[in-house]
């Protein structure tokens, strides 16, 4: 192998055009690779901004040409040339370089390769490990570069945006306090203090806050959060957020700067122009209309109440659910009357996995007839009056629903986002964002018998309901928000409880006493006695966020080193086993087995 020696690159691989015709320039990178044409060699060269074509003739510079026939794919390369314009027929118009070549009048070694476990210039199925396996190889193909690069860009540009509005980016701890407050946290054995445990934070909530008090006023970070908890597409055990707080503001100027935020990245990323006010509409409204808090509105489908219709149908069914307090909903499918009925048991076997006791459905013929096993139970009229609710048509294709609401919403919800799926109506380059208003306070956990925070405990409760929130905990609405797009929440926030009576009202009012509140959250309420200002704020999730910005099918692929779907990363086989002394210093018992 050889030096770079005093050589210096002079342009990346994507950089030389026609202008630079006749220049001697230096390039460096890998072989993509490698073609022999008649004698004369033809080397893809590959950098992070691109390719440049080289080419070794033997009758220009023969030992150059004698060294090239070595090269394989992804050995390192410097190469010093002369620019010159290829021939009209031979121009590749998909490349930025593709007027041009490089005719080699030298050539360095810098490093070879062994054939790499998988193919980098080809679009070749790879399973998940073996790219997470050998992950500096993976990223080394262009569509993985591209997503770290607009990855780079959007964090730049939020860094911009909100350091033209007055924010100051602080850093909060990494070891704090275990807050078994929503999910799992990751636990830190402490040496010096025998016993004891740092967590690893799910977010800064608390510190970010406790800025807010201090006076800092507008607070941001792009940070690393950690959730031990089981994982998904969109989920892994460290992520990181877009986190904000600011004082002296209310829900509609946190928005408003929050909707320049995001107008501001796409515009950086994606050159589009994203036009403010966003959308917004209330969680009752959200779960109505599309069975869900983080609604896809990119299309139809929305569900309809048919609950009044259905107490006093002649379908048992429904009947009785509607006289016992549950729903009866239904979804328009629009023009999907020509599903077939495998496609329907296949959708019914959906359902049925998300809590469905069944599934039933009508396709709508001519003049109004129905077709379905359930159509013998209704009238003529009342077959009119749901076909009237569904503004139903010839060709159309109606689901139902019919039990609690959970489970109806629960389900229907998810299959219009299966059939949306099926249909081909789920663009990833669309982009429809927005806001999902008065979030109640509280859920009941049937499991714990208590009231949990649907946010977290600590966002305030809408001035109107305080009076509700000991006689009537599940009436209260919180002054909570969440930011969807295209189905995904990317982010929330809320205004924050900035008394100290109140949140230890609204402690109580979750089965956390006073002695309790002191040990886990002593450090706040202090704090909220020394003149704490209202304030309020939000967290993006940055690995969402990018994952829709690229059109990805998994966080995964916009963030440099992941871990797989049991938290594991097969590149530096962690988590692993630690020596019996290590154990010991951390005064942790080294003999648990598995």
């Amino acid at each position: 192998m050889e030096a770079m020696g005093n050589w210096t690159r002079t342009h990346s691989c994507n950089a030389l055009n026609k202008e630079h015709v006749g220049q001697e320039v230096i390039l460096m990178g890998w072989v993509l690779r490698r073609r022999d044409h008649g004698g004369v060699i033809f080397i893809d060269l590959r950098d992070r901004w691109g390719l440049t074509q080289v080419v070794f003739n033997p009758e220009v510079e023969p030992a150059a040409h004698a060294k090239a026939h070595q090269l394989r794919s992804e050995w390192v390369l410097a190469v010093k040339g002369q620019v010159v314009a290829r021939p009209a027929d031979m121009a590749n118009s998909k490349l930025a370089t593709g007027a041009i070549e490089i005719m080699v009048s030298e050539l360095r070694i810098l490093n070879s390769s062994e054939t790499p476990p998988f193919p980098l210039d080809e679009d070749v199925e790879v399973s998940d490990v073996l790219r997470l396996q050998y992950r500096y190889l993976d990223l080394r193909r262009p569509e993985m570069a591209a997503n770290l690069v607009m990855r780079h860009k959007a964090a730049q540009a939020i860094r911009n945006y909100l350091n033209e509005h007055d924010f100051l980016e602080i850093e909060t701890p990494m070891l704090t306090r275990s807050t078994p407050e929503g999910a799992r946290d990751y636990l830190v054995p402490s040496r010096v203090n025998a016993g004891k445990f740092y967590a690893l934070p799910q977010s800064p909530q608390l510190f970010k806050q406790l800025l807010m008090i201090a006076g800092m006023d507008r607070y941001y970070q792009i940070v690393k959060c950690f959730r031990d908890e089981d994982l998904r597409a969109d989920r892994q055990p460290e992520f990181t957020q877009i986190d904000m707080e600011l004082s002296f503001v209310d829900e509609e100027r946190i928005i408003t700067l929050t909707e320049g935020m995001i107008a501001k990245l796409f515009q950086t990323t994606l050159g589009l122009d994203i036009q403010p006010p966003f959308t917004r509409i209330s969680y009752d409204e959200a779960m109505s209309r599309f069975g869900s808090d983080r609604p896809d509105a990119r299309f139809g489908f929305e569900l309809v109440d048919l609950t009044k219709i259905a107490h006093g149908c002649g379908f048992q069914v429904f009947r009785t659910v509607a006289d016992k307090g549950g729903t009866v909903r239904a979804i328009n499918a629009k023009g999907c009357a020509t599903l077939t009925r495998k496609e329907l048991d296949d959708l019914t076997e959906f359902a049925a996995q998300l809590g469905a006791k069944g599934l039933a459905w009508v396709k709508m013929k001519e003049n109004g007839e129905w077709q379905s096993p359930i159509a013998k139970f209704f009238s003529d009229e009342e077959r009119a009056e749901i076909a009237a609710a569904m503004a139903a048509e010839t060709g159309d294709l109606l689901f139902f629903g019919a039990d609690q609401p959970k489970v109806v919403f629960q389900v229907l919800g998810e299959l219009r986002i299966e059939l949306a799926r099926r249909l081909g109506l789920l663009k990833k380059d669309q982009f429809h964002f927005l806001w999902v208003t008065d979030f109640p306070l509280v859920e009941y956990d049937e499991k714990e018998k208590r009231f949990q925070a649907l946010h977290h405990p600590f966002t305030a409760p809408r001035e109107a309901d305080e009076d509700k929130l000991e006689r009537d905990p599940a009436g209260v609405l919180s002054r909570a928000y969440d930011l969807v797009l295209n189905g995904t929440e990317i982010g929330g926030g809320s205004i924050r409880i900035h008394q100290r009576a109140m949140q230890a009202r609204v402690l109580n009012m979750l089965g956390i006493g006073e002695e309790e509140a002191r040990e886990k959250f002593g450090f706040l309420l202090r704090a909220l006695e020394l003149g704490a200002p209202p304030h309020g704020g939000l967290a993006f999730g940055l690995d969402r966020l990018m994952m829709l910005i690229t059109g990805s099918d998994s966080i995964r692929n916009v963030i440099a080193f992941p871990k797989t779907q049991k938290a594991t990363c097969p590149l530096t086989d962690a988590p692993a086993t630690v020596a019996r002394r290590q154990l010991t210093e951390l005064h942790l018992r080294p003999d648990w087995k598995e």
